[in-house]
């Protein structure tokens, strides 16, 4: 209807390697910059005693905390094989 504004849309790109939130309005799309001022994010996940890392954070550590890292995790045909992944 004239005069109603749309509501944004938002797009998210979970990659293997990298990932990337985008967002639709005002006739076009702007791309989701992180904390470091990034526009792609890595796709890496780390816990540590104290803490949950995610993205350039967790990637930097991961030589050193592997056995907590999560990366290059690829979609699989359901949600029960992606649970079976993070779990073995």
């Amino acid at each position: 209807m004239a005069g109603e504004e749309e509501s944004p849309a938002i797009g998210i790109d979970l990659g293997t390697t990298y990932s990337c939130v985008a967002v639709w309005q005002r006739d076009r799309v702007e791309i989701i910059t992180n904390e470091q001022g990034n526009r792609m994010t890595p796709s890496y996940v780390a816990f540590t005693d104290n803490e949950r890392l995610i993205g350039d954070a967790a990637k930097n550590q991961v030589a050193r905390n592997s056995t907590n890292s999560v990366f290059a995790l690829t979609y699989t045909t359901s949600v029960y094989d992606m649970i079976c992944v993070l779990t073995a």
